[in-house]
């Protein structure tokens, strides 16, 4: 443990998910072999014309379609969720697949996704921090993604989850690090933004946002995926393990 900038009380915390609590990049690797088979296996049962069945139905095919789908709708960009249907959608359009039927095709590929995106264990040293912690401070869930926390068993320990692109008080909430879901903690806590604080991976919409959001933060370096810091946190854990020691 690190620290850079003096630690004030606090009265809640606020956690990142992937790749802040467990390790994402297995997962989305697994999901990643999963949505490519089943589009082999599904696709054929749409499609006419099947002699480019064969093509790699991963990340470089979809691309363009995610491109296209943001420059329809720049608002895409703060749900991950809504912007995948919209790629899946478009990309089986462009396959000569009729518009109802490609809908119909993208929500279920949508939901195959999600079920492979949420199948994994979180490993018992957390639930045993997230539980601990959790006797002492309010905890809240942070995340630009989609993982289902009720699927991944740790729904349980935060009193409120705020994920970008959910409704708040009738708005979408923009990705961090815009300050929507840091606000949003806040409000929901009746507590100032110093008086949280912020853990995530990501120097950007972690640290980044929260600071800027008025947040105290603290910088999960292990799983060394975020983008880069920009600006210093209040402190660096190389585990988030090391959160114990406040408990002492």
């Amino acid at each position: 443990m690190k620290f850079y900038r003096k630690l004030a009380p606090f009265k809640a915390i606020s956690f990142d998910l992937d790749d802040t609590l467990y390790s994402n990049h297995p997962i989305m690797q697994l999901t990643s072999r999963a949505m490519i088979a089943y589009f082999h296996n599904e696709l054929p049962k749409l499609l006419e014309d099947t002699t480019d069945i064969q093509t790699e139905y991963d990340i470089n095919f979809w691309s363009p379609y995610k491109n296209k789908a943001i420059t329809f709708n720049p608002e895409l960009t703060h749900n991950v969720t809504e912007l995948r249907l919209e790629t899946y959608y478009l990309g089986l359009i462009d396959l000569g697949i009729a518009k109802k039927q490609a809908r119909q095709a993208a929500e279920k590929a949508l939901a195959h996704f999600d079920f492979h995106r949420s199948n994994f264990t979180v490993p018992n040293n957390i639930h045993n921090l997230l539980s601990s912690l959790a006797k002492k401070w309010p905890l809240i869930a942070i995340s630009n993604g989609n993982v289902n926390t009720h699927t991944i068993e740790l729904n349980q320990y935060f009193s409120a989850v705020y994920h970008a692109g959910g409704q708040s008080l009738g708005k979408q909430n923009r990705q961090k690090p815009c300050s929507d879901m840091f606000d949003n903690a806040c409000n929901h806590l009746n507590i100032m933004p110093s008086e949280l604080l912020h853990i995530g991976d990501c120097g950007k919409a972690d640290i980044l946002g929260g600071i800027l959001a008025g947040c105290q933060t603290a910088w999960v370096s292990s799983f060394n995926v975020g983008k880069p810091l920009s600006i210093l946190p209040h402190l660096e854990l190389s585990d988030v393990e090391e959160l114990h020691q406040f408990l002492s």
